[in-house]
């Protein structure tokens, strides 16, 4: 008897929110809208491995392939094979590497030192690089800059150093430390920590979330580096992987793939070479996002909390 009642009380207690009409008929647009996105966004990437995987008569056909009709791996053997890609690979995990450290290092040290509410003129240091995001120096001194001046012209800081520091990478992450309860840093000062101490040892195992997230924008920036690759590296042995990408893509794909006699007795074409010259170079970055991909929406939302 005493099991019956504690079940009658138990769902006595038990609360339903009451959903109108309105709201399910909303709920069910915002579903049809979601899914319908989620198509436009996995079509073009599937389309492009179902080419990669079939063979060239299959694949020169036009519409939509939801499946090879001719199973092929001709394409990614040939792409294997080829010296040009590996060398894109090399180049593009150098400037992933020296491009995160040097972002997050310099992002930490500019948005803790901006958190602090003792900084002198720190209004007018914030306002200052806010307004770079609006007004620029533009394209050709930045070239100057950088190939004459600094004389950084084929080589991996040419890559890297423009565009080493972001605005909103900056904002988010000041806001974020800002969120961070100031008394943890006192009672480091008071046990003897200074203020390099205080930002290693406790705010920023406090920052994962936050960490992972800017890491997540600089790795995708850097991987995807392209613009600055083409204005400043002419040494083709330097090339990063979009440069390769591009050359495959708008150059005779056979050419730029030649890998001996055994790459030109595998049943390949133009179309197969460079759909799978694509996904080769997305695979990676796609592999690497679901490991970050839990602390993102924390990082955005705590980052962007206040101002």
């Amino acid at each position: 008897m005493s099991q019956q009642k504690a079940g009658q009380i138990k769902k006595a207690h038990v609360s339903h929110v009451y959903e109108s009409k309105g709201e399910w008929v909303f709920q069910g647009v915002i579903a049809v809208i979601m899914v319908l996105l989620s198509v436009t966004f996995i079509y073009p990437y599937w389309h492009v491995f179902v080419t990669s995987i079939s063979s060239p008569d299959i694949a020169e056909g036009s519409g939509f392939k939801l499946w090879p009709k001719v199973f092929s791996l001709d394409a990614y053997r040939q792409m294997v094979m080829t010296k040009t890609l590996w060398t894109g690979y090399r180049n593009t995990l150098i400037v992933v590497a020296m491009g995160w450290a040097v972002s997050i290092t310099l992002n930490i040290l500019g948005a803790y030192s901006l958190s602090k509410k003792d900084l002198p003129f720190r209004g007018f240091f914030t306002g200052l690089i806010i307004l770079t995001m609006f007004l620029q120096g533009g394209m050709i001194p930045t070239y100057l800059l950088v190939r004459k001046t600094l004389n950084m012209g084929n080589t991996y800081w040419a890559v890297v150093l423009p565009q080493c520091i972001s605005v909103s990478h900056l904002v988010i992450m000041r806001n974020y430390f800002m969120n961070l309860p100031s008394e943890l840093e006192e009672a480091a000062m008071i046990d003897g920590a200074n203020s390099f101490q205080v930002l290693v040892r406790v705010m920023l195992p406090l920052s994962v979330p936050m960490i992972a997230t800017v890491s997540l924008w600089i790795i995708v920036s850097n991987w995807n580096a392209y613009f600055n690759c083409l204005l400043y590296i002419t040494d083709a042995s330097k090339y990063v992987l979009q440069i390769i990408m591009r050359r495959i893509i708008q150059t005779d794909s056979k050419e730029m793939t030649t890998a001996g006699e055994a790459a030109s007795q595998l049943e390949t074409d133009t179309v197969t070479l460079r759909a799978a010259s694509i996904m080769l170079a997305t695979i990676p970055i796609i592999c690497v996002y679901p490991f970050l991909q839990k602390y993102f929406v924390k990082g955005v939302l705590v980052g962007s909390l206040k101002g």
